[in-house]
């Protein structure tokens, strides 16, 4: 059997995320108050299929994005448990890689007290990092329980505290609803049309002048750096209302992650899921490419979530999985092209203020820091590319404020960050001007196009 269910790793890393998250994020009471009104198990989750199917005879090309095209109310659950917080979910028209129309889905979280003033919210990208539908924000907060579904489970403890503080949070479903994992133009879109049809339905308490700060970690980071740096030019009507944009471990260059995370005790399992999940979304065949035990993994993965792979595959390199001619990733023209279109350094800056953090002791997680032209990383992301990118967001003007955490790893860069990321945003909510310490960056990676070998 190829696909584990669920390797000790996996589920001790995430028991980590949500035991430091709840220590370190404003206070440990924050999940317990939203918890604290009677709730109820959930009988049955509602049907997907029902909702999330075709929602009309209208082609959705001849709609425009971010339109609402089906609607429904319920409460927010977590591990199947329904919490006191109203839900308003909805379809709406957006767009995949390729910019083919689609629909997708998001959930519009009510905070359980009016806020004091009008209305804000917080666009919370999800690190659900998944091949499975059923794993989708959108699912687990319908009442859905999943293996998969854990991480967007555990992120409660994020949302909460942005609920209680009196902040509508929107969780998208990133990475569209055929779960198009690592095709970060369809994450970014999802998110900007996300915003679009929450500030456009009238249940929500949204309009079109609510400001709005993205927020996202990890493959959350994918989608908040994806929609910082697309809105301008895809969503100026929702640029203008961003007021700046929070991103830790970020992923930057996938060529230089694939090679980085080559080989790792921990991480290696991402190469598959990476694969899987790019050839779908960019609809490319890599199956000519692949080696015997690459193809059964291909096959075997096809509905894995990051839980599955997560420690599961120890020293696995990009070789085992592809014919010995293919062992240079640079040597498959289709995924050179691909990687060089999810470059993110190679795409115009975000317009608004960023606060970017980046783990850097990667060797806690099985990750070598010492291959020429990547170096150190959090395990699975390139603090090196991190660093790049922020200077090219600043030289274009734009205020950031990075930090980099020499110490930390991926999974425990996360509960140092998110507080950070929280009182940011709170500052630019307020009025405060938005720190820039770009002068204090220091230079990174090489962020060039990859040249196809051979």
């Amino acid at each position: 059997m190829l696909v584990r269910t669920g390797s000790k790793a996996a589920v001790t890393a995430v028991a980590a995320v949500v035991g430091l998250a709840v220590a370190g994020l404003a206070g440990a009471p924050a999940p317990v108050a939203l918890a604290a009104a009677p709730v109820a198990r959930a009988a049955a989750a509602p049907a997907r299929a029902s909702f999330y199917a075709d929602p009309g005879s209208t082609p959705l090309a001849a709609i425009a994005p971010g339109t609402v095209l089906k609607t429904r109310t319920l409460s927010y659950h977590v591990a199947g448990i329904a919490l006191p917080v109203r839900v308003v979910q909805l379809v709406y028209r957006s767009a995949g890689a390729l910019g083919q129309p689609t629909a997708n889905v998001t959930s519009v979280l009510e905070p359980p007290a009016p806020p004091l003033g009008p209305p804000r919210a917080v666009s919370y990208q999800s690190f659900y990092d998944s091949l499975n539908p059923a794993d989708e924000p959108s699912v687990q907060i319908a009442g859905n329980v999943s293996l998969g579904g854990l991480v967007a489970d555990a992120e409660s403890v994020v949302i909460a505290p942005l609920l209680l503080q009196g902040y509508t949070v929107i969780v998208p479903d990133t990475e569209g609803q055929k779960a198009d994992f690592a095709s970060g133009p369809e994450y970014g879109i999802n998110t900007l049309d996300s915003i679009r049809a929450s500030t456009s339905s009238p249940l929500t308490g949204l309009t079109t002048s609510t400001p709005i700060g993205l927020f996202g970690y990890s493959g959350g980071a994918i989608a908040t750096d994806w929609a910082a740096q697309m809105a301008a030019s895809y969503a100026p009507d929702v640029n203008s209302q961003l007021i700046g944009a929070a991103e830790g471990g970020v992923l930057v260059d996938p060529a230089h992650n694939l090679t980085y995370v080559d080989g790792s005790r921990v991480w290696a399992g991402i190469i598959p899921m990476s694969i899987i999940g790019i050839a779908r979304g960019f609809h490319i065949n890599i199956t000519p490419y692949l080696s015997s035990y690459g193809r059964q993994l291909y096959a075997a993965l096809q509905k894995a979530s990051i839980i599955n792979v997560l420690g599961a595959y120890p020293g696995l390199t990009f070789a085992q999985l592809v014919k010995p001619q293919y062992a240079n990733p640079a040597s498959i023209p289709i995924l050179v092209k691909v990687e060089n279109k999810l470059n993110t350094g190679s795409r115009g800056p975000a317009t608004i203020p960023m606060f970017i953090g980046q783990g850097a002791s990667g060797t806690l997680e099985g990750t070598p820091g010492n291959k020429p032209g990547i170096g150190p990383g959090d395990g699975v992301m390139v603090a090196g590319d991190v660093r790049t990118l922020a200077r090219h967001f600043c030289h274009s003007g734009t205020a950031v404020d990075y930090t980099q955490y020499n110490a930390l790893s991926h999974v425990t860069t996360f509960p140092a960050w998110a507080p950070a990321a929280m009182a940011w945003l709170n500052g630019l909510f307020s009025g405060n001007q938005a720190p820039n310490d770009c002068s204090q960056i220091p230079p990174g990676n090489s962020l060039a196009p990859v040249h196809p070998a051979g």
